[in-house]
């Protein structure tokens, strides 16, 4: 007697579901009981993608492309038989779309600071798939724990300016789960800001009161000086 399918399974041939674009894929759609033929149809968003038969119970085989974003949502097919009453449908397959990383920029709200200075560095990589892992650098010696952003947003770290050597070249890196994909960030450095001399506000200060005094003096002597040396004549 003809026997009704079971739910078919689909799977992923390439045994993941990160892809990258323009990349072909394979959908294998798999009842493993019921009597053939088989058609199987495979659905993106509940609309039809491609139908095919099968004249026993080997998988159905659907390859595809990954032209754009819309080609990573959900799918599902169905298999049917000739008992089969309105077909049966499987689980559901997500792809997710994996993109490289853009080279990170490394900045900081100032380029100057002194001994004794608390200061920040933020790296970003402005393209990329999510989450992003980025480690910092001075020279060849990381100076931080992988900080992992889960968000399009910088990562940050803080610094404390305790000597000379504090002002050399930092750096950081960045990667997500794109294979073979880390970059590096430009070369950032921190320049010693000039500090003032003690001595140079009060400089500023006698040389104000001086030049006050001379312009008190000028203005005194049509009032003052002048009168008084005519009336000594």
């Amino acid at each position: 007697f003809p026997e009704r399918l079971s739910n078919p399974r689909l799977m992923s041939v390439q045994r993941t579901l990160n892809v990258v674009m323009n990349q072909n894929v394979s959908l294998s759609c798999h009842s493993d009981s019921g009597s053939p033929p088989v058609t199987y149809t495979l659905f993106k968003h509940n609309q039809k993608v491609s139908t095919l038969s099968r004249p026993d119970l080997t998988p159905g085989l659907f390859n595809l492309t990954i032209n754009s974003a819309s080609d990573v949502g959900e799918y599902k097919c169905k298999a049917e038989n000739k008992v089969s009453n309105g077909g049966k449908y499987s689980n559901s397959l997500n792809f997710t779309l994996i993109e490289p990383i853009s080279k990170p920029v490394l900045s900081s709200p100032t380029s100057q600071a002194k001994k004794g200075q608390n200061v920040t560095l933020s790296c970003l990589s402005e393209n990329g798939s999510l989450p992003i892992t980025y480690i910092f650098f001075k020279g060849k010696q990381n100076i931080s724990p992988p900080v992992k952003m889960h968000k399009r947003e910088a990562a940050v770290i803080f610094l404390y300016i305790s000597s000379s050597s504090d002002f050399g070249t930092y750096k950081c890196r960045a990667e997500n789960s794109f294979r073979n994909n880390t970059k590096y960030s430009n070369s950032f450095n921190f320049t010693l800001a000039e500090e003032r001399s003690h001595s140079q506000p009060l400089i500023i200060s006698l040389g104000l009161i001086l030049l006050l005094f001379i312009i008190g003096f000028a203005l005194a002597i049509p009032f003052f000086i002048i009168p008084l040396y005519k009336a000594s004549e």
